[in-house]
């Protein structure tokens, strides 16, 4: 595991989302110069986009922004990836605002401005929290699956189209997609080549 000199923190893999684009630039440059893997969007669509293609192992999110609702972003969070860890940044904390974030498993709560110190220490408590920056092979399988299945559904293949070119059975493939089982060696490389995908290029994209 890699671990960077300056701060001691594990890499993450960030993806924050907020409407004003000289904080975003701001963000990324700071997070990006502590050793992390930062993306970052403007719009909900993007945000939900940008995590199905590949789920970060943090997500930071502002709580205004614009029309945009955070409190209706962080509720769609909850309803597809309810393990995800979040940490909000508001430049409007109030009281009320804090109880509900936290009603829906906000990690923490940090108002703008803020000092660097304090974000590094709430990405280090959240990495030790959520065990983030471990590549466990439950995660592994996990986003594995997810990319072969976005890849097969990129290609208008139905798992039976998939198994036919790949040479496994449709069960067998299920249960990769669904990341219950992880491929052999053989077996990825059989699935990269019938998706037309370099092994590289899908392991990337799971974050590996």
């Amino acid at each position: 595991m890699r671990v960077t000199e300056a701060t001691d923190t594990i890499p993450l893999s960030i993806l924050a989302i907020d409407d004003d684009p000289d904080f975003r630039e701001y963000l990324q440059g700071v997070l990006e110069g502590e050793g992390h893997l930062v993306r970052v969007v403007a719009k909900p669509d993007a945000f939900f986009d940008a995590c199905e293609q590949r789920l970060p192992d943090l997500a930071i999110l502002d709580m205004k922004m614009g029309p945009h609702s955070g409190a209706e972003v962080l509720a769609e969070v909850r309803q597809r990836w309810p393990k995800l860890c979040v940490v909000v940044l508001t430049g409007y904390p109030t009281m009320d605002s804090m109880r509900e974030t936290f009603r829906q498993d906000v990690f923490d709560y940090i108002a703008k401005p803020f000092e660097l110190a304090q974000l590094r220490k709430v990405l280090s408590e959240a990495a030790d929290a959520f065990n983030l920056g471990q590549r466990s092979p439950e995660r592994l399988r996990l986003e594995l699956g997810r990319q072969i299945r976005l890849a097969r559904t990129e290609r208008g293949w139905t798992l039976k189209e998939l198994s036919d070119a790949a040479g496994f059975s449709v069960s067998q493939l299920s249960s990769i997609e669904r990341g219950a089982h992880l491929p052999s060696l053989d077996s990825f490389l059989a699935i990269a080549a019938a998706l037309d995908r370099r092994p590289s290029e899908v392991l990337a994209a799971a974050g590996f």
